[in-house]
């Protein structure tokens, strides 16, 4: 009886090394299997990586920069109807002294630079000055500044005048 016993006790002994060593090399195989998914997915990131820093990925779209054209005062200033001075950012319709003074003090000098940034940009640079200045809408701001960096001071002029408070 002893004997049945000890042979019972080794084949279960038996199963279950069996059955544990066969889940430990399931599970090593799964382990590789993540291992080499990481791997990949770590490579992929190094090449998007390089794509970022080289400009190289493709946008979908293209962005032409500005083509600028030198100032002329005498032709903004008669077309707008009053006196206008390069790089004055109160010629965008919805830009007054007070948010001029806070973009300029955000590094936007210049209509260039004005006509290069994000519609979100804008967004960031006055919700970050507060509430009064988070009410504005500035979706054709860049644009504005484009035409007058470009000195397309006629085209300006119409979309201004069928603007809506600074507003298509």
């Amino acid at each position: 009886m002893g004997a049945i016993i000890v042979l019972v006790v080794g084949l279960i002994g038996v199963l279950l090394g069996y059955l544990i060593g066969k889940s430990s090399v399931s599970s090593d195989s799964g382990l590789d299997a993540y291992k080499r998914k990481i791997a990949v997915l770590s490579s992929e990131i190094e090449v998007l990586k390089a794509k970022i820093a080289s400009g190289s990925h493709a946008l979908g779209f293209t962005v032409s920069p500005p083509e600028y054209h030198p100032f002329d005062h005498d032709l903004a200033s008669s077309v707008l109807g009053r006196d206008v001075e390069e790089n004055d950012l109160k010629v965008i319709e919805g830009v007054g002294p007070k948010i001029e003074k806070l973009f300029k003090t955000s590094g936007i000098l210049t209509w260039k630079s004005f006509a290069e940034m994000s519609v979100d940009r804008c967004n960031e640079i006055l919700s970050k000055a507060g509430e009064q200045f988070a009410r504005h809408n500035p979706s054709t701001w860049p644009r504005q500044a484009r035409l007058a960096y470009e000195g397309k001071w006629r085209d300006l002029k119409v979309w201004q005048d069928s603007l809506q408070g600074g507003l298509e």
